[in-house]
């Protein structure tokens, strides 16, 4: 298993800011937000752990206690840390508020030498304190911008600290720099994992790229021998972390994680999540808005042609989380009474069908990043095309733009399967579908995506594994 992998962007991005408050002697300030278990934490310590100089920094995690606890902790942590403030706390001096604390760590710091301070899980002190977001925009502005300090907001509530820069409250432009920090992308699994390409977006679509999970996979394991194990074990990464999420993510939404489940389960239209999750009408709309605004756990995707359209589809947008709703969540019980071997089975049985439809995502991401390309003709833009009555599915639909397009730059068919080759009929299904999309021409070109080759010889791109993982490979992922 590979030590740290990827995350080259994100580290040259903290390295940009840090090197910033060392020419010019001020501060800067980062928002780093993303999903939980994402790796967040982990990016910041390897950040710390890579400059050539140790650099004096401290760095606290909330943990949801009562503001006053979280305050000692904190002065716990000045104290036991490099910072030029830590002599000053070891002294016996002791905080009565984040107004002091802040204060003191920028009237202590070496005018010199740049220093780093970490808050994560900032989302917490504000749940328990939500005068801290004012306490922090006023020492930045007065005190810790005008000094040579790194300040960096970490939070795995994505809405919240979302929220927390959008205008009106008081962090509003205050940030000198805001990172998302998503999961490995399939490259950088294929990295952590040592897994050729197809293989690699079979792991990415149980796993979701989340570090944690691919941790435990096992160098060596193909995807039956990881499932095999994870699934035997109740407390493995794999199993833990959806409920995690879930929990952290809707505390108190019922409704919404009913209606979250009923799209894991497969359901995909408005109608049929109405009737799985027995919630409808303006609350049902409710639960949608905030899966798809606010948390951003769903997708809402209508079809891409040159005549617009309201059928809306839901998926969840998270590759691990979908795999765990489908999959693992409904077979927690098996699993703790240790029997995981039925849910293997689950997985088995239903595994080329679900694995064709979630690389769907997948691939449409590839192609984008694969963008411009004359290949694909002047697409910028990548979708796919259904109808209500599904009379007509086209997986890959390319255009110029996103809302309507004068053509129909490309369509292409994904087929994921394991040993037949994207063949003739394929081919012929695929053009004959595409005619009834509106923007079609002459000219539209034809795009065959395939794990296993391809017989079809009148494609106009085909695609496999090792170029789809190249789409995620730059300078700036090494």
């Amino acid at each position: 298993m590979a030590g740290f992998v990827g995350r080259g962007r994100y580290l040259q991005a903290l390295n940009d800011q840090l090197e910033q408050v060392r020419r010019t002697g001020e501060g800067r300030f980062v928002s780093m937000r993303g999903r939980r278990r994402v790796g967040k934490s982990r990016l910041v310590e390897e950040f710390l752990r890579r400059q050539g100089a140790p650099v004096p920094h401290v760095f606290f995690t909330a943990s949801r206690q009562p503001s006053g606890r979280e305050l000692s902790l904190f002065a716990e942590e000045v104290a036991g840390s490099d910072l030029s403030a830590a002599e000053v706390v070891r002294g016996g001096i002791a905080f009565d508020s984040w107004d002091a604390a802040l204060t003191l760590i920028a009237s202590t710091a070496d005018r010199s030498s740049p220093a780093v301070v970490v808050m994560d899980e900032f989302p917490y002190l504000v749940e328990a304190d939500s005068a801290i977001e004012g306490t922090v925009q006023k020492v930045w502005d007065r005190r810790l911008s005008r000094v040579p300090v790194l300040l960096i907001l970490v939070g795995s509530d994505v809405s919240m600290m979302t929220a927390l820069t959008e205008y009106g409250r008081p962090l509003y432009g205050r940030p000198t720099g805001e990172m998302v920090v998503e999961p490995f992308d399939p490259a950088e699994t294929a990295d952590m994992l040592g897994l050729p390409a197809a293989d690699a977006f079979d792991a990415q679509l149980v796993t979701g790229g989340f570090p944690l999970t691919e941790q435990s996979w096992g160098r060596g394991n193909d995807l039956w021998g990881f499932l095999s194990e994870a699934l035997s074990d109740p407390t493995s990464p794999l199993i833990v972390s959806g409920e995690r999420v879930l929990n952290a993510e809707f505390p108190v939404e019922v409704q919404a994680r009913d209606v979250l489940r009923a799209i894991g389960a497969g359901e995909t239209t408005f109608t049929a999540i109405s009737r799985l999750a027995g919630i409808s009408g303006t609350p049902l709309a409710r639960s949608l808005e905030l899966l798809v605004e606010r948390k951003r756990v769903v997708t809402a995707g209508r079809p891409l042609s040159a005549k617009p359209s309201r059928e809306t589809r839901y998926h969840v947008a998270d590759p691990y989380l979908r795999f765990w709703l489908r999959f693992v969540g409904p077979g927690i019980e098996e699993v703790e009474r240790g029997r995981g071997e039925l849910v293997v089975e689950e997985v088995r049985r239903f595994w080329t069908d679900y694995r064709g439809k979630a690389m769907e995502s997948l691939v449409r991401d590839a192609i984008e990043r694969l963008l411009p390309d004359e290949r694909f003709g002047a697409a910028r833009y990548v979708g796919g095309y259904w109808t209500r009555t599904n009379d007509v599915e086209v997986d890959l639909v390319g255009a110029e733009r996103k809302a309507k397009p004068k053509r129909i730059e490309f369509v292409g068919s994904i087929k994921w399967r394991e040993r037949a080759p994207f063949d003739g009929r394929d081919l012929a299904r695929l053009v004959s579908q595409s005619q009834k999309i509106p923007g079609v021409d002459a000219a539209t070109l034809t795009v065959g995506v395939s794990r296993s080759g391809f017989e079809a010889e009148d494609l106009d791109v085909k695609l496999g594994p090792e170029e789809l993982l190249g789409a995620w490979r730059s300078p700036s992922k090494l």
